[in-house]
């Protein structure tokens, strides 16, 4: 008898329908402040994609292949604002610090097989987690991360389930060449600042500090340093 295996689900059997709900009424809630994830959930450009574990690398393979298809379909049509995002199973009572730690190990995993392939790092950003114009990178496509999780201080961070959403860079750069970036950017601080009580300290623009610093969602200080490493730099 032989085994077929779909290397397109899971391996581990999850309710994929519960997780993808629970993500999905998390940015559906009419407070979550972020507006371009709501279009894009409005739109059907926001890909769900389930797992089993964010402290496991059992699904890495999968969602590093998923993550190369979401950035080719993106260079072939590059319109629109879209994210990809996992949504893990578990486990759901991660401190903000754990979380932290395990993001970055999935992030690292999935940039050693992207590096391993022998894609090269979006040459548009820097590879670098401490340069103010640090971007991830698969597939040859500059992405920034959003990490979730059940435990998250900042309100609109604080999902059922830890989530890694994957933003790409360029649709922000179309943002600003088409002067949309700043309004869309000022109306999620506004909506942040009244769901929260306060704007988040940690955000800045590209260029102006490490997006790294960012995408866990916890308030770091000054000498945090960034547990990343892209396995193609010298």
């Amino acid at each position: 008898m032989s085994l077929t295996l779909d290397f397109d689900r899971p391996l581990i059997p999850l309710d994929a329908a519960r997780l993808e709900d629970s993500l999905r009424e998390h940015v559906a809630a009419s407070d979550f402040p972020c507006v371009g994830a709501k279009s894009a959930l409005a739109k059907g450009t926001l890909q769900i994609e389930p797992a089993w574990s964010l402290v496991s690398a059992w699904d890495d393979l999968r969602i590093h292949r998923k993550l190369l298809e979401w950035s080719a379909d993106y260079s072939r049509d590059p319109q629109g604002l879209r994210s990809f995002a996992v949504v893990f199973s578990e486990p759901g009572d991660l401190s903000e610090r754990a979380f932290e730690r395990a993001m970055w190990e999935r992030l690292q995993s999935l940039s050693d097989k992207d590096g391993w392939i022998g894609h090269p790092y979006d040459d548009s950003v820097s590879s670098d987690p401490d340069d103010p114009h640090f971007s991830l990178s698969f597939g040859k496509q500059a992405y920034f991360v959003v990490g979730m999780h059940p435990n998250a201080s900042r309100p609109a961070r604080r999902t059922p389930h830890p989530t890694l959403v994957f933003n790409l860079h360029d649709q922000f750069e179309q943002l600003r060449a088409a002067n949309r970036y700043e309004r869309m950017r000022e109306r999620i601080l506004a909506r942040d600042e009244e769901l929260a009580g306060s704007i988040n300290p940690m955000l800045a623009r590209h260029g102006e500090g490490s997006e790294a610093r960012q995408y866990s969602g916890r308030q770091v200080d000054e000498d945090w340093q960034c547990p990343f490493r892209d396995p193609r730099s010298a």
